[in-house]
Protein backbone atom coordinates (compact mmCIF):
# COMPACT_ATOMS: atom_id res chain seq x y z
CA UNK A 1 0.00 0.00 0.00
CA UNK A 2 1.42 3.52 -0.55
CA UNK A 3 1.12 6.56 1.18
CA UNK A 4 -1.94 7.48 0.21
CA UNK A 5 -3.68 4.72 2.27
CA UNK A 6 -1.91 5.53 5.32
CA UNK A 7 -3.02 9.12 4.86
CA UNK A 8 -6.91 7.95 4.16
CA UNK A 9 -6.84 5.65 6.80
CA UNK A 10 -5.62 8.47 9.13
CA UNK A 11 -8.31 10.60 7.85
CA UNK A 12 -10.90 7.71 8.91
CA UNK A 13 -9.39 7.15 12.51
CA UNK A 14 -9.73 10.59 12.99
CA UNK A 15 -13.31 10.69 12.45
CA UNK A 16 -13.94 7.96 14.28
CA UNK A 17 -12.09 9.62 17.04
CA UNK A 18 -14.37 13.09 16.74
CA UNK A 19 -17.51 11.23 16.92
CA UNK A 20 -16.27 9.28 19.91
CA UNK A 21 -15.57 12.40 21.66
CA UNK A 22 -18.73 14.03 20.79
CA UNK A 23 -20.92 11.58 21.76
CA UNK A 24 -19.25 11.57 25.22
CA UNK A 25 -18.56 15.04 25.82
CA UNK A 26 -21.09 17.09 23.11
CA UNK A 27 -23.84 18.85 24.98
CA UNK A 28 -23.85 22.39 25.50
CA UNK A 29 -21.80 25.05 23.42
CA UNK A 30 -18.52 25.25 25.58
CA UNK A 31 -18.26 21.43 25.62
CA UNK A 32 -19.14 21.65 21.52
CA UNK A 33 -16.31 24.11 21.32
CA UNK A 34 -13.97 21.65 23.15
CA UNK A 35 -14.75 18.52 21.66
CA UNK A 36 -13.87 20.37 18.35
CA UNK A 37 -10.55 20.84 19.75
CA UNK A 38 -9.45 18.16 21.46
CA UNK A 39 -10.79 15.60 18.25
CA UNK A 40 -8.58 17.92 15.99
CA UNK A 41 -5.73 17.08 18.47
CA UNK A 42 -6.47 13.93 18.68
CA UNK A 43 -6.83 13.04 14.95
CA UNK A 44 -3.34 15.01 14.88
CA UNK A 45 -1.92 12.35 17.69
CA UNK A 46 -3.22 9.69 15.20
CA UNK A 47 -1.22 11.04 12.31
CA UNK A 48 1.71 11.72 13.90
CA UNK A 49 1.52 7.91 15.16
CA UNK A 50 0.48 6.87 11.82
CA UNK A 51 3.52 9.27 10.03
CA UNK A 52 6.04 7.68 11.74
CA UNK A 53 5.31 4.37 11.65
CA UNK A 54 4.49 4.29 7.79
CA UNK A 55 5.07 6.34 5.03
CA UNK A 56 2.94 9.54 4.61
CA UNK A 57 4.70 12.09 6.91
CA UNK A 58 2.62 15.57 7.12
CA UNK A 59 0.02 13.91 4.86
CA UNK A 60 -0.86 11.82 7.72
CA UNK A 61 -1.07 14.46 10.29
CA UNK A 62 -3.06 16.76 8.50
CA UNK A 63 -5.66 13.91 7.40
CA UNK A 64 -5.84 13.23 11.00
CA UNK A 65 -6.55 16.75 11.86
CA UNK A 66 -9.14 17.11 9.28
CA UNK A 67 -10.87 14.01 10.07
CA UNK A 68 -11.19 14.61 13.72
CA UNK A 69 -12.35 17.90 12.95
CA UNK A 70 -14.96 16.45 10.36
CA UNK A 71 -15.98 13.69 12.96
CA UNK A 72 -16.85 16.02 15.82
CA UNK A 73 -18.21 18.80 14.16
CA UNK A 74 -20.78 15.96 12.10
CA UNK A 75 -21.41 14.58 15.65
CA UNK A 76 -21.78 17.58 17.49
CA UNK A 77 -24.55 18.59 15.18
CA UNK A 78 -26.24 15.20 15.80
CA UNK A 79 -25.42 14.84 19.54
CA UNK A 80 -27.53 19.00 20.07
CA UNK A 81 -30.31 17.61 17.94
CA UNK A 82 -30.83 14.16 20.04
CA UNK A 83 -30.52 16.09 23.06
CA UNK A 84 -33.03 18.95 21.90
CA UNK A 85 -35.64 16.65 20.42
CA UNK A 86 -35.43 14.67 24.03
CA UNK A 87 -33.14 11.73 23.57
CA UNK A 88 -31.20 10.92 26.45
CA UNK A 89 -27.41 11.70 27.24
CA UNK A 90 -26.50 7.71 27.87
CA UNK A 91 -28.36 6.57 24.70
CA UNK A 92 -26.76 9.19 22.72
CA UNK A 93 -23.13 8.66 23.61
CA UNK A 94 -23.64 4.86 23.31
CA UNK A 95 -25.47 4.95 19.59
CA UNK A 96 -22.57 7.44 18.31
CA UNK A 97 -20.05 5.25 20.46
CA UNK A 98 -20.74 2.08 18.16
CA UNK A 99 -21.01 4.01 14.92
CA UNK A 100 -17.45 5.52 15.64
CA UNK A 101 -16.24 1.78 16.40
CA UNK A 102 -18.40 1.07 12.35
CA UNK A 103 -15.95 4.09 11.45
CA UNK A 104 -12.73 2.81 12.78
CA UNK A 105 -13.67 -0.92 10.65
CA UNK A 106 -14.21 1.64 7.67
CA UNK A 107 -11.31 3.52 7.69
CA UNK A 108 -9.50 0.22 7.37
CA UNK A 109 -10.97 -0.27 3.91
CA UNK A 110 -8.84 1.40 0.83
CA UNK A 111 -10.00 4.99 0.16
CA UNK A 112 -13.18 4.36 2.81
CA UNK A 113 -11.15 6.76 5.16
CA UNK A 114 -11.74 9.88 2.88
CA UNK A 115 -14.97 9.09 2.10
CA UNK A 116 -15.95 8.59 6.01
CA UNK A 117 -14.47 12.36 5.98
CA UNK A 118 -16.28 13.89 3.48
CA UNK A 119 -19.33 12.55 3.87
CA UNK A 120 -19.23 13.67 7.88
CA UNK A 121 -18.56 17.10 6.38
CA UNK A 122 -21.76 17.05 3.88
CA UNK A 123 -23.59 15.85 6.96
CA UNK A 124 -22.76 19.28 8.57
CA UNK A 125 -24.07 20.95 5.75
CA UNK A 126 -26.96 19.43 5.46
CA UNK A 127 -28.23 19.40 8.93
CA UNK A 128 -27.39 23.33 9.12
CA UNK A 129 -29.13 24.05 6.52
CA UNK A 130 -32.55 21.76 7.25
CA UNK A 131 -32.51 23.63 10.86
CA UNK A 132 -36.22 24.70 11.32
CA UNK A 133 -37.31 28.22 11.21
CA UNK A 134 -38.47 29.51 14.61
CA UNK A 135 -41.58 31.00 14.36
CA UNK A 136 -44.61 31.78 16.76
CA UNK A 137 -47.17 28.69 16.10
CA UNK A 138 -50.32 28.62 17.89
CA UNK A 139 -49.01 31.19 20.14
CA UNK A 140 -50.24 34.03 18.19
CA UNK A 141 -53.91 32.30 18.10
CA UNK A 142 -54.16 32.41 21.56
CA UNK A 143 -54.34 36.26 21.96
CA UNK A 144 -57.42 37.82 22.84
CA UNK A 145 -57.55 41.06 21.47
Amino acid sequence: MGSWYWIGVSAGLGAAVGVLLAGAFGGGRGARIAVILLAGAAGAGIGFAIGNWQSGSWGDRAAGIVGGLAGALGATQTVSGALRRGGTRVATAALLAGAALVLAALAWIPAAGYVIALALLALVLMLRRSRPERYAGLRTLARDE
